[in-house]
């Protein structure tokens, strides 16, 4: 075998996993508009719940009309209910922090924070290299984040509400680094499904305690009906058949297309004023989302 054959093929399942997980992110930044817009008055953690039970239950039902359910003895109890577990624990502490530290700085920690945690439990646990282009990328993404997020708006800095993020992004990169072992040997439907599922009924208590009168309303209605099968089945959908295909620390940075839509949106759609800050922000947050998308994805794992 000639030196040119050792080299490893590129995979171009890697790009396009890249291309999944960006579309995820890009759905994940449309639920603050779609709040906004519906005037939808729910309790943060009730919308968490009830986003888990809706997105769950589609996707079971999607898992089942494509006849991809697992037996329950098919899957790894311990890594599932870790999974479930930390999806629900991101879920309590992002919307709790945002209550206690608002949208922009709850958003800049909760998902700015993610990429690091990822990137540190990828290598630690998965034996992931990051590589220069992924530190690059995360650098330049996380700081247009602060540049973008951390400007907007009156700042509100609640010492618990930043633990709170911090806990989110730390649990939304453990969800990660687990989903990623359990598609090794489950298909993405079957296991966004059963994990989602296990996630809401861990917040069903949530959902007795709460006011839900807010979901009578039309507005409340299709705000979390937009949550649970856009934001939340479509989103993970894409999400977990893009990270069969990619890093955990990949797919952590990716995710921060989030904030950038969600910063997008709010000018387009709400009316909300660009600073210049805010535009070298974006550039920068771009700049580094493009970075890690367009490199060659041949160590994809």
């Amino acid at each position: 075998m000639s030196a040119g054959q050792n080299k490893p093929p590129f995979k171009p399942a890697g790009r396009r996993g890249n291309l999944l997980v960006l579309a995820a992110a890009v759905l994940w930044g449309t639920t603050g508009t779609a709040q906004a817009l519906a005037h939808a008055g729910g309790q943060p953690a009730a919308v968490g719940a009830l986003r888990l039970l809706i997105g769950g239950a589609a996707l079971l039902a999607i898992a089942a009309f494509r006849k991809k359910l697992p037996k329950f003895s098919d899957l790894p109890l311990k890594r599932t209910l870790l999974a479930a577990g930390f999806i629900a624990v991101y879920q309590l502490c992002f919307f709790a922090a945002v209550a206690r530290t608002g949208v922009a700085v709850g958003t800049m920690v909760g998902i700015g924070s993610a990429p690091i945690f990822g990137g540190l439990l990828g290598a630690g646990l998965r034996k992931e290299k990051l590589g220069n282009a992924w530190l690059a990328a995360t650098a330049l993404a996380m700081v247009g984040c602060v540049l973008m997020v951390g400007v907007r708006g009156s700042v509100t800095v609640d010492p618990l509400g930043i633990v709170l993020a911090v806990g989110a992004g730390l649990a939304y990169a453990a969800f990660t680094l687990v989903s990623k072992g359990l598609l090794e040997g489950q298909p993405p439907e079957a296991v966004s499904g059963v994990v989602f599922s296990l996630g809401s009924l861990l917040l069903l208590p949530v959902l007795f305690t709460s006011n839900l009168a807010w979901l009578g309303q039309v507005g409340g209605l299709l705000a979390m009906l937009h949550l649970g099968l856009v934001a939340t089945t479509l989103a993970y959908l894409l999400f977990t058949h893009g990270l069969q295909h990619i890093k955990v620390s990949t797919a952590t940075t990716l995710s921060l297309a989030e904030p950038l839509t969600a910063g997008m949106l709010g000018v387009v759609i709400l009316g909300e004023q660009l600073t210049p800050v805010t535009v070298v922000g974006i550039l920068l947050l771009f700049g580094g989302l493009a970075l890690i998308t367009l490199k060659d994805s041949r160590a994809a794992s």
